[in-house]
């Protein structure tokens, strides 16, 4: 049995199931989450496979998200997972021994069994990131659908840490219905951001993060 769908049946096993309009406050697999203790265990090793892709930008009023279709993969072990959209929060939502991270970034991902993955990039105050800057200078002015910014690529692995340990654990989506069954993955190391580029993005994208959720005994893993 694929291991993340165990640690689901394990801590669902005397849980009642929940009807999707009251799972964001019913719910007991939410994210984001506080790291406060972790399994420490060999996990799969990551291996990234993302492409330059022509710029293509959505603003919906909340955040600004990436969109991505030129067949850029996350693989977890045996499991191959498609990347759809990068989107990003102020403050990050996870946190880790307490710590609150100005900004995170959310890669969705889905198998071609449909299962949802999260994968989270922290950013730490510092040197700004090219990355961004990029986005910055190309932010849809008005909340619309996507739009494609001409003669315009990006390197989604400008917005990765070179240390690719995580930690792992099954949480949900963080807006309504909060769908739960999402495998989440938190890359340990962060990257940086520069005061000045979040001011710019909190101009366009106020505070936008869920609290941290109750972890209700969930396994967490760390990969070592």
């Amino acid at each position: 049995m694929h291991f993340i769908h165990a640690l689901l049946l394990t801590t669902l096993v005397a849980t009642p199931l929940l009807g999707m309009a009251n799972t964001c406050d019913t719910g007991r697999l939410q994210s984001p989450i506080n790291i406060t203790a972790s399994q420490k265990q060999k996990l799969p090793s990551l291996v990234f496979d993302y492409k330059n892709t022509p710029l293509v930008l959505a603003n919906d009023g909340h955040t600004l998200r990436i969109r991505i279709n030129n067949h850029s993969q996350l693989k977890v072990g045996k499991q191959i997972y498609a990347l759809s959209q990068v989107h990003f929060h102020t403050p990050a939502g996870d946190q880790i021994a307490g710590e609150v991270f100005p900004m995170g970034a959310h890669f969705l991902h889905k198998s071609t069994n449909g299962q949802l993955l999260a994968l989270v990039v922290l950013f730490r105050l510092g040197e700004p990131n090219k990355t961004i800057n990029t986005l910055l200078a190309n932010i849809p002015k008005q909340v619309g659908p996507n739009q494609a910014i001409e003669n315009t690529s990006i390197d989604i692995h400008g917005l990765l840490p070179t240390d690719k340990a995580y930690y792992r654990y099954m949480g949900s989506l963080t807006a309504s219905p909060c769908t739960e069954g999402v495998e989440w993955i938190i890359l340990k190391e962060p990257i940086t951001v520069s005061a000045e580029q979040l001011t710019a993005y909190k101009k366009v994208f106020p505070n936008n993060a869920r609290a941290p959720q109750p972890i209700n005994q969930r396994p967490i893993l760390e990969s070592i």
